[in-house]
């Protein structure tokens, strides 16, 4: 099993266990902000089979019918687990709404308070792993995962921290107003998720830095070069430019440049996959 892998199942692991605490939790004690939090962790558990099966989809080698590899299957990934999170958030804002309209008291404060905090510690491990993972393999689906995760820590830890004023202050409405507040928070975070994802679907350039350190070096062997393009599919990264060559070289010579250059990209950026096209460079006498 890859290490992208065996982080998913991590994550698969973490977020049942996560799951059904929150939903005894929130049954016990009625709090909606409970029960919109154990919502929100089903659409992590969801989100975490997603991701899980399409790393296992974009780490397959590239075949008659995808030639430039699988690695989209990670961006596709990714936006369906940002419209998870659009559909989780607007119904804890439903819920919320019905809750203020007819409030109910709340029980088991304690149990409730307990529940929740461990909840925020443990994502907050098991995300930070993801997002290590993701940052090292370059996984979209990882970092989408990872991305769901935060928000839980961040929610989770919201939602105690408004219990705690609940139970000492008796002031039951703040429940669903957290409640919303925590499915803002979520929307806002969904929106970068969709927007990180989608992009490479369209084909988007590699990062300004990335292209900077191509063409350094490129122009550190004193070559000329244009039309340089880029474009990204998942952790994959591909490569293409015209690199302008003494039209006296030999093909051996040719070929070895290119293969120096390619080389040395594919080791300063892993997974990289570089196409050159060579041509004679013009000299002044010929024009």
């Amino acid at each position: 099993m890859s290490q992208k892998s065996k982080a998913a199942v991590i994550s698969i692991y973490s977020n049942t266990s996560l799951i059904i605490i929150k939903v005894v939790a929130g049954i016990l004690s009625g709090s909606v902000s409970i029960i919109s939090e154990a919502l929100h962790s089903a659409s992590d558990l969801l989100a975490s089979f997603i991701a899980y099966f399409s790393i296992k989809i974009a780490e397959k080698p590239a075949d008659k019918d995808h030639p430039f590899g699988h690695g989209k299957f990670e961006n596709v990934s990714g936006v369906i687990e940002a419209l998870l999170i659009f559909v989780a958030a607007g119904w804890i804002i439903y819920e919320s709404v019905h809750a203020i309209i007819n409030p109910k008291e709340l029980e088991q404060m304690g149990l409730a308070i307990v529940i929740m905090l461990i909840s925020s510690v443990v994502n907050f491990f098991v995300s930070r792993y993801l997002y290590k993972v993701a940052k090292q393999t370059r996984s979209v689906a990882l970092e989408a995962d990872a991305l769901h995760l935060k928000t839980d820590v961040l929610t989770a830890a919201g939602i105690g921290i408004g219990l705690i004023i609940i139970w000492l202050t008796g002031y039951t409405f703040l429940d669903p107003i957290i409640a919303i507040l925590v499915a803002l928070y979520i929307l806002y975070e969904s929106y970068l998720l969709l927007k990180k994802a989608f992009q490479p679907l369209t084909d988007i350039a590699l990062p300004k830095e990335e292209i900077a350190l191509i063409e350094e070096i490129i122009n550190s062997h004193n070559l000329m070069f244009h039309g340089l393009r880029t474009r990204q599919a998942g952790q994959f990264r591909f490569v293409e430019f015209h690199l302008e060559m003494n039209k006296d070289a030999t093909l051996m010579e040719v070929h070895d440049i290119c293969n120096l250059i390619e080389n040395e990209i594919e080791v300063r950026l892993e997974n990289t996959e570089v196409t050159i096209h060579a041509e004679p460079r013009e000299d002044e006498s010929d024009k």
